[in-house]
């Protein structure tokens, strides 16, 4: 006896038309096209993932620079006085920081020029 694997197949092509729904011409009617288009985009949303990271990172060291200049120091001097004074802070929350409590931001700035001016 045979096995036959139409239910099976079915459904395989209905999750890939499903995932390409919304897509363009025959994009998102095709099984052939919306597995292709299906399968790039997953490729792209993978790169995406990671290219999200970096423009995050990159979006917060601009932050830091912007407010760290306004208290009189580099951006890179304010990491280097930080790693001296052995503070663990990620860019992250510095970031939120110079936005939401300069005050505070402006003592890890204080403490960052104590260090350097110690250092030399």
């Amino acid at each position: 006896m045979r096995i036959k694997r139409g239910i099976l197949k079915k459904k395989k092509h209905n999750k890939v038309l499903k995932a390409a729904k919304g897509y363009r011409g025959s994009r998102g009617s095709h099984y052939r096209l919306a597995k292709e288009s299906v399968t790039r985009s997953g490729v792209y949303a993978y790169a995406g993932r990671k290219v999200k990271k970096r423009d995050l990172r990159a979006l917060w060291i601009t932050r830091i620079n912007i407010a760290a200049r306004n208290a009189g120091l580099k951006y890179s001097d304010l990491i280097h006085g930080l790693a001296l004074a052995d503070v663990k802070i990620n860019r992250k929350m510095l970031a939120d920081l110079a936005i939401s409590d300069p005050n505070m931001f402006n003592s890890y700035v204080e403490l960052a020029k104590k260090q350097l001016s110690i250092q030399q």
